[in-house]
């Protein structure tokens, strides 16, 4: 009976898996457990007779019916029958036989299903594997946060054997339990190190495969769904913000194309499938049923380089990942939809949310504390401009300043376009080494200066003591100066660039760094037919872009006209554009102590040894305006000193 259903065995199981290298011409890898993935791809799934099937690791078999109930989650025989008839557009009509299962099943079956494994309720199991989650920190390694495992009902069992093996040489393995219903489930093995035999069973899925996440389906929402293959996958989307669905098995294809037609599913839907052959042949086929259908959906790359699916991306950068999540969202969007994105209505809950979460509220410090105090607690997003005459010392401020950001674990991204990286990395070991003198009560003569430590003729003339010196500032400087990346002035260093450079941080990093950039009047123009101030104001616009976009301090210095060499620091001091002024959230001057007064000698101010600078606040969006604050600047060895 069914005989020429059942002879679509083979062409059915190369829709769903594909033959495995190893076991023989009818191995194939295994839709259930997923024998035959590992790295030696010994198949255990094996066609007999044509039309019958067995795999020797989950000790399950069949013929065609037997399998689609198992990858399907198709319960009765008339529904298996249909299926099957569906798939190879066969006749539909199922009156004959009645929905009697037992005249089907008859004593030609090589290997007829047990009733009761289709019954099997891992709930218990389930509950007490949630007990034992803290047990095992792979799901961190995995990119996951407890939150997000915790929601999903993830738990962990750390002596796991599959239920229908009944082999006592099979050894117990520690595995993250991931539940997919109440039949069924995936154990991951969470092994750093894996014997060979046992590769091939690294992955397995107890009770057959289901969508995992399929709730998010029946969820009143707008909200665009990706799918994914994997059900680490789907919580990796999570993870970032997202909405995800996991197929489980190609075999599911179906499953969810029928599911979302029944449940007439008005959202939109992301492919995102594996980055290899398999995941983008399945992408393909999914793309081409969701056409047929009328689903709205997009296919997006959630992946960079040789990263496979998402949670491999999610390990590799989270940062990356988050935004490659947000931008797929958004091209699902209609033009009407992201006009209405403009309401604040929409936006007044994250902000309140980001508000109790501590978002809004973020700073970093400059490790100043006379300037935190003045910024509210230190640099937030926006544009600050700092300011003044010549061997004032501004860019060794503003560097100084990286030095003390990176020193607390944050990323600082500099654009050097006239000092080389060699100068800024000698004046900050040059600056510790005064700091170390005058920490340890010594003459601060004793301090060297940049060219004192690059030359390395002058060592033989050095004491002990100094050389000791030069290696502790070296030291100290080392503790930090993994978080400071400089681009050297060598090609044209545009606000292009500047944006270009600041993605790729966060892609290879996955940190979003402070910029620094020296110095304004000098970076490639925006148009070479534009005159300097227009070229500036555009500059300066787009420079406030990109710390708005990137929701980050961004720090530019900017030099003063001749004719404010006496005269005190003002809106007017800074060189050709209107937009510094307007665009800067935070305007900063640097000035000798005693500007402005009548008898005010400016070379005599700059002999002193150290050098008394005022700074002075002129424009503050979120703050004070007009305060002054004094610091000891030791010229020579590049050292800001707060009074």
């Amino acid at each position: 009976m069914f005989e020429e259903e059942k002879s679509y065995l083979k062409a059915y199981i190369e829709q769903i898996s594909e033959q495995s290298r190893k076991g023989g011409k009818g191995a194939y890898i295994c839709p259930l457990c997923h024998s035959g993935e590992g790295r030696n791809r010994t198949g255990a799934f094996h066609i007999y007779a044509e039309t019958q099937w067995k795999c020797f690791s989950c000790d399950r078999g069949g013929d065609i019916f037997d399998l689609i109930g198992y990858v399907e989650g198709i319960d009765k025989f008339k529904d298996q029958l249909k299926c099957v008839r569906e798939l190879f557009n066969l006749s539909t009509e199922c009156d004959e036989f009645k929905n009697q299962r037992t005249e089907y099943l008859n004593s030609n079956a090589v290997f007829p299903l047990k009733e009761e494994e289709k019954k099997d309720n891992y709930s218990s199991f389930y509950n007490e594997a949630i007990k034992h989650l803290c047990e095992t920190d792979y799901f961190l390694k995995r990119g996951l946060s407890f939150s997000t495992v915790q929601r999903f009902k993830v738990g962990y069992v750390k002596k796991w054997k599959h239920p229908h093996v009944t082999n006592p040489n099979v050894p117990e393995t520690p595995r993250l339990i991931i539940p997919l219903s109440e039949s069924c489930y995936f154990a991951r093995d969470t092994r750093e190190i894996v014997p060979g035999p046992q590769l091939s069973y690294i992955k397995q899925k107890v009770g057959g495969s289901d969508l995992f996440n399929k709730s998010e389906l029946f969820k009143k929402s707008t909200d665009p769904i990706f799918i994914v293959e994997g059900e680490i996958d789907v919580m990796s989307i999570v993870e970032v913000g997202g909405k995800a669905v996991g197929l489980g098995s190609i075999g599911n294809i179906n499953k969810l194309i029928n599911l979302i037609s029944d449940l007439k599913i008005d959202r939109s839907f992301i492919l995102s499938l594996d980055q290899d052959e398999k995941g983008r042949e399945a992408e393909l086929k999914l793309a081409e049923q969701f056409r047929s259908k009328k689903i709205k959906f997009i296919s997006s790359k959630l992946t960079i380089d040789d990263v496979k699916d998402p949670n491999d991306m999610l390990v590799k950068n989270k940062g990356v990942l988050k935004k490659m999540v947000e931008n797929a969202i958004n091209q699902t969007k209609s033009e009407k939809e992201q006009y209405l994105e403009y309401s604040t209505a929409i936006h007044l809950p994250k902000f309140f949310n980001d508000i109790k979460n501590g978002s809004n509220n973020s700073c970093i410090k400059t490790n100043f504390e006379g300037l935190d105090d003045l910024l509210e607690g230190g640099l937030y997003e926006g544009l600050y401009c700092v300011g003044a005459i010549s061997s004032l010392g501004k860019t060794t401020f503003v560097t100084q300043i990286a030095d003390q950001i990176a020193a607390q674990g944050t990323d600082v991204l500099i654009f050097s376009i006239e000092m080389s990286r060699w100068e800024i990395i000698s004046k900050s070991i040059s600056r510790h080494t005064v700091i170390e003198s005058i920490a340890s009560n010594s003459d601060v003569r004793n301090a060297k200066t940049a060219r004192g430590i690059t030359e390395g003729s002058r060592y033989s003339g050095y004491s002990n003591p100094e050389i000791d010196l030069i290696k502790k500032a070296g030291e100290n400087y080392s503790q930090y100066c993994k978080n400071i990346y400089i681009v050297e002035g060598t090609g044209l260093i545009g606000v292009k660039k500047i944006r270009s450079d600041v993605e790729k941080h966060i892609k290879y990093t996955g940190k979003v760094p402070v910029v620094i950039i020296d110095y304004l009047q000098i970076l490639y123009p925006v148009d070479e037919r534009f005159t300097e101030k227009q070229n500036t104001d555009r500059s300066v616009i787009e420079l406030k872009r990109i710390s708005r976009d990137f929701k980050t301090p961004l720090i530019v210095i900017s030099s003063f006209n001749r004719e404010n060499y006496k005269s005190i620091v003002s809106m007017q001091s800074f060189k050709e554009s209107g937009a510094i002024e307007y665009s800067s959230d935070v305007l900063i001057g640097l000035q000798l102590k005693g500007t402005g007064r009548d008898s005010f000698d400016v070379n005599e101010a700059k002999s002193r040894n150290p050098r008394e600078i005022e700074l002075v606040v002129l424009k503050n969006r979120n703050g004070r305006t007009g305060v002054k604050m004094e610091f000891d600047y030791y010229a020579m060895y590049n050292y800001f000193k707060e009074k």
